[in-house]
């Protein structure tokens, strides 16, 4: 669905999201860096906000009837499956 065809309610919950992400993506700091110009608090405070909006989301989704099936992936994560097919290995005395 496009951006503009979502609601206004939709479009802020998006837009929100987006800002609040962003703002944690640049203030994030290097790996093995001690320092971080968050408290604790302000942390907890942003993963309830972004908890919220995602819950919004949910429901304005659902009660448009739209069944979002997408989940966050890493970025390691293998993209392509591969089908094992397990057979019982014969043993010596079945020929």
């Amino acid at each position: 669905m496009n951006f503009q065809e979502l609601s206004k309610e939709q479009q802020i919950m998006v837009s929100m999201r987006k800002v609040l992400t962003n703002i944690i993506k640049e203030i994030t700091p290097p790996p093995g860096s001690k320092e971080y110009p968050l408290t604790e608090h302000t942390v907890e405070d942003i993963r309830m906000c972004l908890g919220l909006i995602a819950a919004r989301e949910r429901e304005l989704a659902e009660a448009q009837g739209i069944t979002n099936l997408a989940r966050p992936h890493y970025t390691d994560e293998p993209q392509n499956t591969h089908k094992v097919s397990i057979h019982p290995m014969p043993r010596k005395n079945d020929k």
